[in-house]
C-alpha cells in the first residue's frame, strides 16, 4: 500500500483541517455582496485562513461566479502551470441571483483538505436542483467503493448518474478528468513554498505518489473514468469532488473519503451540504 495506516488520532487531524476549510467558505460565502470579483473572493479566503493559522496549502483559493462555475472554457492539462488562465480567480463580478463556487485546500503541519462550496448570490433554482442532485451523487460514490468497485468504474457510475439526471459531469474539466484525487499526510519537507498557486509540498507528495509508488503498486492517484483509475479502491484519503453542470450553472461539493482495506466512510458527515440535504429531508418528512 502507498502509506501507512492513518491513525484515529490522524483521521481527527483531517477532519479539523477540513472543518477549518469549510467554516472559511462559509464566512466569506456570508461577505459576498454584488460586485466582488473573483480575484478579491479568492484573497478574503487565503487572509482568513492565515488569520486562523494556515501557512502552507495544497491549493490556494479559488472562487468562480456565474457562468464559470459551469466550468465554461476550461480544459483540463491546459490549466496545469497556468497555460489556461481560466481556471484562476478573475475579474468576473458578483451579481444578485448568480451561482458562486469557493474552494480552497489549506494545510496545518501535516495534514489538507480540500473543499467546495457552492451557492448563489439571493436565490438561484438552477444551483438547489443541482444541490439536490448531488446528494445521490454522495451515497452513490460510498455504496460503489464500500462494494470494493473498481475506482474508473465509480466514476463512469457518476457519469451515467448525470446523464440520467440530465447534468453534465464538469469534472471533467479538472486536470486529467479527475472526480478525485489523494490526500496524503505530509512529511517534514520545507511549507509555504507555492508554484503557481499549488503548494509544492503537496504536489511533491501527490507526484511522487504517481511516478514511483503508484506505478509499481498498479494505482494512480487521480481517480477518473479513464484506464488508469481501473483498479481496487486504494485504502487512504481522497478528495472527492463531483462537479455538476446545467444551463450554465455547476455546484460541487468537495471532501475526504476514507477508504479501508475492506470498507470506506466520508471522514465527516457534519458538513454545510450534508446539513442542508438532512434539513431539506426532515421538512419534507414533517409536510407528509
Amino acid at each position: 500500500m502507498p502509506a501507512p495506516a492513518l491513525s484515529a488520532q490522524d483521521l481527527s487531524e483531517f477532519r479539523n483541517v477540513q472543518q477549518l476549510a469549510y467554516r472559511c467558505a462559509q464566512a466569506i460565502a456570508a461577505e459576498l455582496k454584488p460586485g466582488i470579483s473573483e480575484k478579491e473572493a479568492a484573497a478574503l479566503m487565503k487572509t482568513w485562513l492565515q488569520d486562523h493559522g494556515v501557512r502552507d496549502w495544497f491549493h490556494q483559493p479559488f472562487a468562480w461566479f456565474g457562468p464559470r462555475t459551469a466550468f465554461k472554457g476550461f480544459d483540463g492539462l491546459r490549466h496545469l502551470g497556468g497555460f489556461n488562465l481560466a481556471f484562476y480567480p478573475g475579474k468576473q463580478r458578483l451579481e444578485e441571483g448568480m451561482p458562486f463556487i469557493l474552494d480552497c485546500a489549506p494545510t496545518l503541519g501535516a495534514y489538507t483538505a480540500d473543499i467546495g462550496y457552492s451557492g448563489a448570490l439571493g436565490s438561484n433554482l438552477v444551483v438547489e436542483r443541482l444541490m439536490d442532485d448531488l446528494m445521490e451523487h454522495r451515497q452513490l460514490i460510498l455504496d460503489l467503493v464500500q462494494q470494493r468497485q473498481p475506482l474508473a468504474r465509480v466514476s463512469q457510475a457518476v457519469d451515467s448518474l448525470c446523464a440520467r439526471q440530465g447534468t453534465l459531469p464538469r469534472h471533467k474539466a479538472y486536470p486529467f478528468e479527475v472526480l478525485a484525487h489523494r490526500v496524503e499526510k505530509l512529511g517534514e519537507r520545507k511549507q509555504g513554498l507555492s508554484i503557481a498557486r499549488f503548494g509544492v509540498r503537496n504536489i511533491y507528495t501527490l507526484t511522487r505518489n504517481a511516478l514511483i509508488t503508484g506505478r509499481r503498486e498498479g494505482w494512480s492517484p487521480l481517480w477518473s473514468s479513464n484506464s488508469r483509475s481501473e483498479h481496487p479502491p486504494t485504502p487512504g484519503l481522497w478528495a472527492v469532488e463531483p462537479h455538476l453542470g446545467f444551463r450554465g450553472v455547476g455546484a460541487k461539493f468537495e471532501e475526504l473519503l476514507v477508504v479501508t482495506g475492506d470498507s470506506a466512510f466520508w471522514l465527516d458527515d457534519d458538513l454545510p451540504h450534508v446539513r442542508r440535504w438532512q434539513a431539506r429531508q426532515q421538512g419534507k418528512q414533517v409536510a407528509a
